[in-house]
């Protein structure tokens, strides 16, 4: 959250361009890191982009003025040396940044978007006024499942194996089918997808058994910057949930997988809950950022958890439907519970009880994908213009373009487009999209269905959570209340809130929420248009089926 006043602030995000250096990276990295730009000039500030690298550069750039930036920086404006293909030393950069930033009067928010894991982002923030006495806490809402590996002496001895990276079928085969489905879930209340930490562990110790003969320190990547701020090694439960390490119900290490995957349990962080805090900024992290040592740092939680915090997805029955590159559906619950077929993830979440999730990989990318790169254009709201004939549509879409998590677990499965004739118009197939998107977030909503939870209403955030179509298509396929939140951080101020209960603002993650979380509107399902939708879903959920042999066989 920021506050009007004379300060340069730096928001730093990581592309993963050693993991696809085939631009995959560009789609969800752009889309996070520009959706801060309204909300920043409405308080009062310019906005600048930095991009420290070459490829690509032209689209990003589009991107980010079209979002509203006002200038953009890349390495290409510079005369950097090496002619790296992929991206420039972020040294190089941030040394461009910091003359910047030092000439620069103007009260400016930075939004950089580094291509190394090893970002130098010391730049001083407190040289323009910033209030640093006020500063009293700091946590986090990170990317979950990411592999972070260190040797001896707390050195990274790889680059991080991140989310989306697909690598481990192997392993996921292994686990899932000679360990057992029942096994794993017997112990972690899950079982084995290759976005996991567990079949990455494994998939080192396979493929890289040099590397993993080193390793003395399994982290996730935000509990490595807690781990540089405080020296703390620590993780919470939400966040340890998805590395298939963690019995969930008893919220610790699970020391039959530990042995599973090869390792034990004290390679593994110190177990925290989301608000509790690990420690303070070590003295030379505080003088670095001109901050005081008695800062204290909360464990935070996994991107969806800071999420739910955020959007005050706390407490029993509770729903959050996230738009974002992928899509989840995250229901909060009292009590601990797993469905028949392990189809949705139970994890842990950041208010010391539990909740279910279903992730689907590709959600708002899907539109992003079908406007930018199919039938080319950026102007995503003329483009829904033409849409209207909802609950009456033929084409049928399957948002499988990164395979598919919730609730298939089957990284085979494509996008597909069917029942196209030569009546089928553009706008045609964009409603399909939308809708394809807002039928998969059903097949997760109706497993959690069969665990006795009632659901009326849900909230909604994320990127395409702002296009007010999409939002009354996803509450007539779900025939549920969609209520709009004032604001829409998500994972960042979710972290900024579990940083205030550490502080003690609060006395614990509900009364944040209750205090800070605002709805502003409700989408209402209409009756009429709920029921073709229902139909049109009964007629969806047959696709997959029928289509997941052919999947196998084409890839």
């Amino acid at each position: 959250a920021f506050t009007p006043m004379a300060v340069n602030a730096i928001i730093c995000g990581l592309s993963d361009v050693n993991i696809y250096p085939n631009h995959q990276y560009e789609s969800y990295k752009q889309v996070y890191a520009t959706s801060f730009a309204p909300q920043i000039k409405k308080l009062g500030y310019k906005t600048q982009f930095w991009y420290a690298g070459f490829s690509g550069w032209e689209r990003i750039k589009d991107f980010a003025l079209a979002q509203g930036f006002d200038e953009f920086h890349c390495a290409s404006d510079y005369q950097y040396p090496s002619g790296n293909v992929w991206g420039c030393d972020d040294e190089f950069i941030f040394d461009k940044l910091k003359q910047e930033v030092a000439q620069n009067d103007e009260p400016t928010v930075y939004v950089i978007l580094s291509v190394s894991n090893h970002a130098p982002y010391s730049v001083d923030l407190a040289k323009a006024g910033f209030p640093k006495e006020e500063v009293a806490g700091i946590s986090f809402g990170g990317q979950m499942h990411g592999l972070v590996i260190l040797d001896d002496k707390d050195e990274v001895i790889r680059p991080a194996i991140l989310w989306n990276d697909g690598r481990t079928t192997e392993e996921c085969d292994y686990l899932n089918n000679e360990i057992g489905k029942d096994t794993l879930s017997k112990y972690t209340a899950n079982i084995s997808f290759t976005g996991f930490t567990a079949p990455k562990i494994l998939w080192v110790k396979n493929k890289e058994p040099e590397n993993f003969a080193r390793i003395k320190k399994i982290m996730l990547p935000k509990d490595y910057l807690a781990y540089k701020l405080t020296g703390e090694h620590c993780t919470d439960v939400s966040d340890a949930s998805g590395m298939l390490l963690l019995d969930v119900k008893n919220r610790c290490w699970s020391k039959e997988m530990c042995k599973i995957c090869g390792i034990t349990t004290d390679m593994l962080p110190k177990l925290y809950e989301s608000y509790e805090c690990v420690g303070t900024i070590l003295p030379e992290i505080a003088k670095e950022l001109g901050l005081s040592e008695k800062v204290k740092v909360a464990a935070g939680a996994g991107d969806n958890a800071a999420a739910a915090v955020a959007t005050g997805t706390v407490g029993d029955g509770r729903c959050n439907i996230s738009l974002g590159t992928s899509g989840t559906i995250f229901i909060s619950s009292a009590k601990f519970g797993v469905d028949k077929y392990n189809a949705l993830h139970a994890f842990c979440d950041a208010n010391g009880a539990y909740h279910l999730m279903g992730c689907m990989l590709s959600a708002a990318s899907c539109n992003k994908w079908w406007m930018d790169e199919i039938i080319g254009t950026k102007d995503y709201k003329k483009e829904q213009e033409s849409i209207k004939k909802l609950g009456e549509n033929h084409v049928y879409y399957l948002p499988y373009l990164m395979g598919e998590r919730s609730p298939y677990n089957n990284p085979n499965a494509r996008a597909t487009f069917i029942g196209m004739t030569m009546d089928t118009t553009r706008a045609d197939m964009t409603q399909a999209v939308l809708e394809g998107v807002a039928f998969a977030l059903r097949d997760s909503f109706e497993v959690a269905k069969t665990l006795g939870i009632p659901i009326e209403r849900t909230k909604i955030c994320g990127g395409g959570a702002k296009s007010p179509l999409w939002k009354k298509i996803i509450a007539n396929v779900l025939n549920i209340k969609v209520d709009v939140l004032e604001t829409e951080e998500g994972p960042s101020l979710g972290g900024a809130m579990l940083a205030a209960v550490a502080c003690g603002e609060y006395k614990d993650v509900e009364s944040a929420a209750a205090a800070i979380v605002k709805v502003v509107d409700t989408v209402e399902p209409e009756p009429e248009l709920a029921a073709k939708y229902e139909a049109r879903y009964q007629q969806f959920k047959n696709i997959y089926p029928a289509c997941k042999d052919l999947f196998d066989k084409i890839i």
